[in-house]
């Protein structure tokens, strides 16, 4: 129940990061500034971290050790998943975004084949190519339905190109931001802390980000002091509190397929935490009773993975096969 309840507190910090998006997007900020600036922002509060705890010793040696994996899951797991969710920003309003986004509870348990799992028969420990779970996907699908009635009376009133602008790269940062945490959780083997891992990941996409904030001076110009401090926000409350909550929440299910389904899970959760927030912040409408069905159907679809999350375990990810 604790990495459930930890898996919250994140949707709740990471729900910040919608809110935040969609009032830069209305003042005039571009974008591009809004994501990279989040993760350029991030490093020295994540170094003092780590400094802090004395672990940067073993974080340097780790991605000596494997520089291209870093490279290579830090764009997918950061770049893929940030970049896509602001550029959304610019088309849809950051409550469909958030509902939008709640695909990633589906494509996480979808996930689980690019990966070998070891499974103990009575000739030993062998590999296998993991199996989706079948009732945490059932379950997922609830949580689903429950997100489309929520936006399904907003969704309808938007022209089929803003929609479709706001949909498909929020439904590719969906698969992005589950498939390079695990690859990179995979690749740790638990020798690295969340702080650690954050701080990797975050270090190793930076050449992304630098690249981005170039384009971003020949295209749109620097960006606004308004804007640069609301990224700031974003990047405390989000980019680090929120990825370091829910990075340990998956930290520690990573031994169970199922349990580690049911952290992610609880992302479905920004959805409510984004509107409340653009209910008071941006003053949205007061969300129909077809959405409310749909706040109520989330809010069941949680308990019932929590449930889950407590039976019979099923074993994780331990060795990665390349996608």
């Amino acid at each position: 129940m604790r990495p459930i309840v930890i898996g919250i507190l994140a949707a709740f910090f990471f729900a910040v990061t919608f809110v935040l998006n969609a009032a830069m997007e209305a003042s005039g900020g571009s974008w591009i500034w809004s994501a990279s600036l989040r993760y350029i922002f991030m490093v020295p509060f994540l170094v003092i971290i780590v400094l802090a705890r004395k672990n940067m010793g073993p974080l340097l040696k780790e991605m000596k050790k494997n520089p291209g994996t870093w490279l290579l899951w830090s764009f997918v797991g950061f770049g893929l998943f940030y970049a896509p969710l602001c550029y959304a920003a610019a088309y849809s309003p950051g409550w469909l975004i958030a509902g939008t986004w709640q695909f990633t509870i589906i494509a996480g348990t979808l996930l689980a084949p690019l990966f070998l799992v070891k499974k103990q028969t009575s000739q030993g420990p062998v590999l296998q190519r993991g199996k989706i779970p079948l009732k945490g996907l059932g379950i997922s699908l609830i949580i689903l339905v429950g997100i489309v009635l929520m936006q399904l009376q907003h969704a309808s009133s938007l022209p089929t190109g803003v929609l479709l602008l706001g949909v498909l790269p929020v439904i590719l940062a969906a698969f992005a931001y589950p498939l390079g945490n695990r690859k990179m959780m995979d690749s740790c083997e638990g020798r690295l802390d969340a702080y650690q891992r954050v701080l990797g990941m975050t270090l190793a996409s930076l050449p992304f980000w630098l690249l981005l904030s170039i384009y971003g001076l020949f295209t749109v110009g620097p960006p606004s002091i308004e804007q640069s401090f609301q990224t700031l926000v974003v990047a405390v409350c989000s980019g680090i509190i929120a990825t370091v909550l829910f990075f340990k929440a998956t930290d520690m299910v990573r031994g169970d397929m199922q349990k580690l389904g049911s952290v992610e899970a609880t992302q479905s959760m920004e959805v409510i935490f984004a509107l409340a927030g653009e209910m008071l912040i941006l003053s949205i409408a007061f969300p129909s009773p077809l959405s409310w069905l749909g706040v109520f159907i989330i809010i069941i679809g949680m308990a019932l993975h929590s449930h889950l999350s407590n039976q019979k375990p099923v074993p994780a990810v331990h060795q990665s096969v390349k996608a």
